[in-house]
């Protein structure tokens, strides 16, 4: 009866082995894909980002309470500031954030706490890597994998040991890229200009300016739809618009209007920095130099039903800029009321090392300006995010923004009001309107590659960017000029950072209990059958009185 025992024994072993080997995952199998890095820079003397790049550790949940030497795999609902501190604490390995295809499919919250996160992290600088990659099907597999692994351990000790030495698997996360992270100090910013020249002789000139780059947590998916993609387009439809305008001595203005897209925004407006410095400190002749009746700043102007209007002093009466923002107010109570515009005093601190908004810029050099957008704090965290797609834009609100602007501009210039036009009077529709197609284009065509700045002038699609947004300028005003400006190598006003993409291995592999599992059952399978063919005469004589005594 014992060896019949054994005999059976024998055969489920050999069973549980079969099957243990036959749905364990291939030791060497492994998934190769491109993942970018957390933006790395100096601005100044201040460091910003993560430092480090190089990863070769086990994958784990967030969820994990142990998360040392681990490379940290998270969701976009996942990483949050308690999570991503917690994994510092930790000295984690890395963080691996998965950024899906459609933003648009994430809760409105989880959007926003990711983006608070993510303008948090950026403040400081860490040495823990932080690379976002776009979810796949592979990547999806392996965050469910971890976090079923992670459920599994809040069960009792001996089903998370039986699930570790059987079922488990694990994934290491390696990059391999061992060379040493180097500065790059020889950015270029470029900034565009363009006039549509007024009727009259030293009349004064308006100036509307936006800037063009774009920022978030890694340089590679900085698309900024919102922020600054929004400020481009109604830059770009009001030169379009006026220049129909400005085409004809009946229609033209005695006023100047002057455009600009500036680079290095997101950097302190290095660009418009450099840009006022070029025309009044070194042009001979310049519209920045007199006569300026304001500047008008364009930031993040594509949703919600709120304008504000950011100044660094509140502006006094009977000046242009005042009158013009009193025909903004008017423009906004007689047509759009459901719109809440409102303004903004912000003293410019001259102990802060940056400034908050483009006009500051102007400020601080005695030029009146101001800043138009719908955000009410200059640090909200809608100004810089790999979230910031299309999707973030409403392109009604969009254009409705650019028609409040269009139709104060124009009640200011032509002096509509003190004419006696009604309060409701529509200078831009029909063949003058803003057109949704060619903002629609305009905006696929700015956020079809990422704008950061450290992009520009180095990958042939931004550059490409770059020089059609001068093309678009030539098309539509004159004396357009483009102006490059390039840092000072010894002293430069900021520095970034290589290797801001980098393929990464991950490789899908049984853990090493397992391995000491399966070699304990063939070890157990082959003293068995060791036994059987030892005792073979003595096993077939049992099993033949067995068979003889049920044939009985």
């Amino acid at each position: 009866m014992v060896r019949t025992r054994l005999s059976v024994a024998a055969v489920l072993l050999l069973v549980c082995v079969e099957c243990l080997h036959g749905s364990a995952l291939p030791a060497v199998s492994s998934y190769e894909f491109t993942a970018y890095r957390m933006q790395q820079y100096n601005l100044g003397q201040h460091k910003h980002g993560c430092r480090g790049a190089i990863v070769v550790a086990e994958a784990r949940s967030a969820d994990e309470p142990v998360l040392t030497r681990r490379c940290v795999i998270m969701k976009v609902p996942d990483f949050t500031t308690e999570k991503y501190l917690e994994a510092q604490r930790q000295n984690a390995a890395a963080i691996l954030i998965l950024l899906p295809k459609n933003i648009s499919s994430i809760p409105h919250d989880a959007v926003q706490s990711f983006m608070v996160s993510e303008s948090e992290a950026l403040l400081k600088e860490t040495l823990m890597p932080v690379y976002v990659v776009p979810e796949d099907e592979q990547l999806l597999y392996m965050y469910e994998e971890v976090k079923q692994a992670a459920a599994s351990r809040t069960s009792s000790i001996f089903i998370r040991v039986l699930r570790s030495m059987v079922t488990a698997t694990a994934f290491q996360i390696l990059v391999s890229n061992n060379s040493p992270i180097k500065a790059i100090t020889d950015n270029t910013l470029v900034t565009l200009e363009g006039v549509l020249p007024g009727t009259g002789e030293d009349v004064p000139t308006i100036v509307i300016t936006a800037h063009y780059d774009s920022y978030g947590l890694a340089p590679w998916l900085s698309y900024g739809a919102d922020s600054n993609g929004s400020g481009v387009i109604i830059l770009l439809e009001l030169a379009r618009l006026f220049q129909k305008l400005y085409s004809s001595p009946r229609t033209r203005p005695p006023y100047h209007l002057m455009f600009s897209l500036t680079g290095g925004g997101k950097y302190n407006f290095l660009g418009t920095k450099r840009w006022i410095e070029e025309n009044l400190d070194h042009a001979e002749s310049s519209l920045l130099h007199d006569n300026v009746a304001f500047v008008l700043c364009l930031d993040t102007l594509g949703n919600t039903d709120e304008l504000y209007m950011h100044v660094s002093r509140p502006p006094k009466p009977d000046t242009p800029m005042q009158a013009f923002i009193q025909q903004l107010e008017e423009v906004v109570s007689s047509r759009f009321p459901w719109v809440k515009l409102g303004m903004v005093h912000k003293k410019i601190n001259l102990v802060e090392s940056t400034v908050a908004w483009e006009h500051e810029r102007y400020s601080l050099r005695r030029i009146p300006g101001f800043t138009l957008s719908h955000l009410e704090d200059p640090k909200s965290e809608l100004r810089g995010s790999v979230l910031d797609s299309m999707s973030q834009v409403d392109f009604r609100k969009l254009k409705r923004n650019g028609l409040i602007i269009a139709e104060a501009l124009a009640r200011y210039m032509f002096n509509l009001t003190d004419k006696g036009s009604p309060k409701d009077v529509q200078v831009f529709k029909g063949q003058m309107d803003f057109q949704d197609s060619r903002m629609s284009s305009l905006m696929s065509f700015l956020t079809s590659v990422p704008r950061a700045t450290q992009l520009l002038d180095k990958e042939p699609g931004q550059i490409l960017l770059v020089n059609s947004l001068e093309h678009e300028f030539k098309r539509y005003l004159q004396q357009v000029n483009r102006h490059d400006f390039k840092q000072d190598k010894r002293d430069p006003d900021m520095t970034f950072f290589d290797q801001m993409n980098q393929p990464v291995v991950m490789y899908r592999v049984k853990p090493a209990a397992f391995d000491l599992f399966l070699g304990g059952c063939i070890a157990a399978y082959l003293g068995i059958v060791y036994y059987a063919i030892q005792n073979f005469g003595y096993l077939y004589t049992k099993l033949k009185a067995a068979v003889k005594s049920k044939n009985q």
